[in-house]
């Protein structure tokens, strides 16, 4: 998943910040009691909840609430409730549902303070970034909101007077499923496409993350949508069975791991539902030596370290040209040693906490296993304790420098989705293009380079969905985002999404007799 609309408002320093802005914190103060489910235009308790799953404040440790698992009977009175409200969004004008979703933009642009700061709590991300995915959220929205009122067939003119046209039609109740690193960002970045095209969401957070989802579902009712035009149900794997193999779901839209993508897939197949998956990536990061060696060093950063390193696209594997292998190490080692780790909802924090115990314990394991396999740790990998007795139990690292890497080795090969940047000398490009490419995923990637031909020459040998010249990890809404091979397929956000979330009838007009040949 990619995190930013403009790179500037990020740089010039990752590790930057403005002590004078700091704030007086909550982190550690907040527990969540209302209902996680959201249905038919309230809160609801699921009818058959099953086990409740505590969830965390990745912070402190501390358990914030705990959420019903939805079965059977709730997601199908989800499904039901978005199906009876399919019916009258439907039928709605473009315009109409242009004014419904630039009405929920405005109530986030409003509420962006209270947002980012659930996100936060229940994410671990720094405040700073969080602001940033909800700017991101409500730009969704409106963009698709500019582009309801402009969807359309065509018409064709056929021998003899006749003629055909097309409609683009919404699919009906669509359901999405998100993933724990970017929540509310990729509610939005789902139910705007979805919405905009005429369609009914029923959407899934991870069970990691439940909160900020259901704040969005009542703000799409506030916005006057149609009461279940936007249902949410809380659970794992099971839920999210339940909502693939609903019959009158019409399409699927995941965000996670491969594994799970699979999976869904599969269960798709079985209903012949389209799916959109978003899925990992382990991504190449082409630096050359006739780079600005600064905006290279500015550019790994962002490519690894933002959101702690819980980053699909991030650009982990990177390859620095001999010539400038040292220098380049070097800055990037001092610019990391500098980031400041803390409490996420402090001004100053530019790293926070991952999302929970298992992970935390997971990234470790993958630096143990690079050193035992020949890597030098240029800087951080250990556990971050922090000086507030109120984070003692959070789940923190100092970001990780990787040195000494060779292709074969597990941290270059497999998505540790942690703060962990593997570093690669290159001598040619036909060398490194070729290295780039030998991965089973294919989502995004990287140049930096002053040669704009060498630049569009690398990325046009890409085999990845999301490429980067001279940045990396920006996101604007305008632009599809899409993986190639197990990165999955289908595109998100820009134009694009609208061929995923519609579907095109043919009318073909007969203006003369037909001509029978029996």
């Amino acid at each position: 998943m990619l995190v930013r609309s403009r790179l500037p408002s990020l740089l010039p320093r990752l590790c930057s910040f403005r002590p004078s802005l700091a704030m007086s914190s909550v982190t550690g103060t907040v527990t969540i009691q209302q209902p996680l489910n959201y249905r038919a235009g309230g809160r609801v308790q699921p009818v058959d909840g099953g086990q409740a799953e505590e969830v965390y404040e990745p912070a402190t440790g501390r358990v914030i609430c705990k959420v019903l698992c939805s079965g059977q009977k709730e997601v199908d009175l989800a499904v039901q409730s978005a199906k009876a409200a399919f019916k009258i969004w439907s039928q709605m004008s473009g315009m109409e549902r242009s004014r419904v979703l630039l009405e929920a933009a405005r109530i986030i642009r409003e509420q962006r303070e209270e947002i980012a700061t659930m996100e936060t709590i229940n994410n671990g991300k720094s405040i700073f970034e969080a602001r940033v995915d909800i700017d991101i959220s409500w730009q969704c929205l409106e963009y698709y909101a500019g582009l309801a009122g402009s969807l359309a067939g065509e018409h064709i003119q056929l021998p003899g007077g006749s003629f055909g046209y097309t409609r683009r039609e919404p699919l009906g109740v669509c359901v999405g499923i998100g993933a724990w690193n970017y929540p509310f960002q990729i509610a939005c970045w789902k139910s705007a496409p979805a919405l905009a095209c005429g369609n009914a969401m029923v959407f899934k957070p991870s069970p990691f993350t439940p909160v900020s989802v259901v704040r969005l579902a009542e703000i799409f009712t506030e916005a006057s949508v149609p009461k279940g035009l936007f249902n949410v149900v809380q659970g794992g794997a099971a839920t999210g069975q339940f909502l693939c193999h609903h019959p009158d779901v019409a399409k699927i839209s995941f965000t996670g791991s491969v594994p799970t993508g699979i999976k869904i897939m599969e269960m798709a197949a079985k209903g012949i539902k389209p799916v959109t998956l978003e899925l990992g990536g382990k991504s190449p990061l082409i630096i050359f030596s006739d780079c600005s060696l600064e905006n290279a060093v500015n550019g790994a950063l962002m490519a690894n370290f933002l959101t702690q390193g819980e980053v699909c696209c991030n650009g982990t594997r990177v390859f620095v040209e001999r010539k400038i292998l040292d220098a380049f190490t070097k800055e990037v080692v001092k610019r990391t040693q500098k980031i400041k780790i803390g409490d996420p909802l402090l001004e100053d924090t530019r790293m926070g906490a991952l999302i929970n115990r298992p992970h935390l314990d997971r990234v470790q394991g993958f630096i143990k296993q690079a050193k035992e396999q020949g890597a030098e740790v240029l800087c951080g990998g250990d556990l971050w304790v922090p000086d507030d007795p109120k984070l003692k139990n959070g789940y923190y690292m100092r970001p990780c420098v990787l040195g000494n890497c060779t292709d074969d080795m597990t941290c270059v090969k497999e998505e540790i989705f942690g703060p962990v940047m593997s570093i690669l000398p290159f001598d040619t490009e036909e060398e490194v293009v070729e290295r780039a490419n030998n991965t089973k995923f294919g989502l995004a990637g990287g140049v930096f380079t002053r040669d704009i031909q060498k630049a569009h020459r690398v990325v046009a040998a890409l085999k990845a969905g999301m490429c980067f010249i001279n940045n990396y990890n920006i996101s604007p809404v305008e632009l599809p985002f899409g993986g190639y091979k197990a990165s999955g397929f289908g595109r998100e956000n820009g134009r694009a999404a609208i061929e995923y979330y519609s579907q095109l009838k043919t009318v073909c007009v007969e203006m003369g007799d037909v001509e029978s040949v029996f």
